[in-house]
C-alpha cells in the first residue's frame, strides 16, 4: 500500500472515529468539569500547541487587525458559543442524541445561505431539508423527551449552537483570515480560550485542578486536546486537499453513528425505536443536502471544527 493511501485511510479514520468520539469524551469530562472551564482549558491548551507547531514549521504568525477581529468573531461563533454551550447542554441529554442534533448543521447552513445570499435550492436540497425537518420532529417529539424540561432545554440550546456554527461557516467563507489554516485555527482557539475563561468567571463556575479529576476525565481531556482539536482537524484539511469534498463530507453522517454506538456501549445510553427511525430519516436528509451539485465551497466551510 502506498504511503499516500495509508495517510488517506488514517485521515478518514480521524474524521470518522475521532470526531465521532468527541461527543463521548465531552460527556464524560462535563460530569466533573464546569462546561465553560472545560472548553476554555481544551482550546487554550490546543491553541498553544498548534501555534508552537506552526512556529516549528516556520509558518508566518503575523495577523492584521481585520484578521484578528474576524478570528475573534469566528472563535466566538464556533468555539465559545457553538462548543461551550453545546458541552453545557450535554449535561442534560445523551451524547449520541446530541450528535444527531448536531448533524443538522448542513441543513441550517443551506437555509442561511438561502436567506443571506439568496441562493436557490436545488431539487435534492429541498428533499434533504424536508427529510431533515421530519427527522428533527421525530427526534424531539418523543414523549419521554417532551415531558422532561431539562431535556427540552438541552435540545433548544444545541439547536442554537448549530445555528451559531452554521452562521460561522457562512461568515468564514467570506472573512479575511490568516491564509494558513493551522495559524488561523491557533488564533481562533487562543482567543476563544480567553473568552471562555472570562465567561466561566462571570458565571462563577467552580474551578478545579486537573489533579482532582478522575482518570476517565483526565484521559477525556487529553483526547479532546490532542486528537479532537489537533489531529482530526489536521486530517480534515489534509483530505480537503487530496480527496473530493463529496467524500470528505460523508463524516457529517458517519459521526452521529459512531457517537450513538459509543454512548450506548460506554455510557449505557438508551436508543428508542423512534430515535433510530429519526436517525435514518435525518441522516438521509443530510446525505441529500451534501450530494447536490456545485457544492464544494459549501462543503469546505460547513465543518471547520468539531465538538
Amino acid at each position: 500500500m502506498k504511503k499516500s493511501t495509508i495517510l488517506i485511510v488514517l485521515a478518514f479514520f480521524s474524521i470518522y472515529v475521532i470526531w465521532g468520539s468527541t461527543y463521548l469524551w465531552n460527556k464524560i469530562a462535563v460530569s466533573e468539569i464546569s462546561p465553560m472551564l472545560l472548553a476554555a482549558t481544551r482550546f487554550t491548551t490546543a491553541g498553544i500547541l498548534i501555534m508552537l507547531l506552526a512556529k516549528a514549521m516556520k509558518k508566518p504568525l503575523g495577523i492584521s487587525k481585520s484578521q484578528l477581529i474576524n478570528s475573534t468573531i469566528a472563535g466566538f461563533l464556533f468555539l465559545v458559543y457553538g462548543n461551550g454551550v453545546f458541552v453545557w447542554a450535554l449535561k442534560y441529554i445523551d451524547s449520541g442524541f446530541g450528535a444527531l442534533l448536531g448533524s443538522t448543521q448542513p441543513l441550517f447552513v443551506l437555509l442561511l445561505m438561502r436567506l443571506i445570499d439568496g441562493k436557490k435550492m436545488q431539487g435534492r436540497s429541498i428533499i434533504g431539508v424536508c427529510l431533515g425537518v421530519l427527522g428533527m420532529y421525530l427526534l424531539v417529539s418523543q414523549k419521554e423527551i417532551a415531558t422532561s424540561e431539562d431535556t427540552v432545554l438541552g435540545i433548544m440550546m444545541i439547536f442554537s449552537c448549530v445555528l451559531s456554527w452554521s452562521y460561522g461557516s457562512v461568515f468564514v467563507a467570506k472573512a479575511d483570515l490568516p491564509k494558513n489554516f493551522f495559524v488561523s485555527t491557533g488564533y481562533q482557539m487562543l482567543i476563544a480560550g480567553i473568552l471562555l475563561f472570562t465567561v466561566s468567571l462571570i458565571l462563577n463556575e467552580p474551578w478545579s485542578l486537573p489533579s482532582s479529576w478522575s482518570f476517565d476525565v483526565q484521559l477525556s481531556m487529553v483526547l479532546l486536546i490532542l486528537f479532537g482539536s489537533i489531529v482530526a482537524f489536521t486530517a480534515f484539511n489534509f483530505l480537503l486537499k487530496n480527496i473530493s469534498a463529496e467524500k470528505v463530507s460523508t463524516s457529517a453522517y458517519v459521526n452521529p453513528v459512531i457517537a450513538l454506538f459509543l454512548g450506548w456501549y460506554f455510557l449505557d445510553e438508551r436508543l428508542s425505536t423512534q430515535s433510530i427511525i429519526a436517525s435514518v430519516v435525518l441522516l438521509t436528509g443530510v446525505y441529500f443536502i451534501n450530494s447536490r451539485k456545485r457544492q464544494s465551497k459549501l462543503k469546505i466551510t460547513t465543518k471547520p471544527q468539531k465538538v
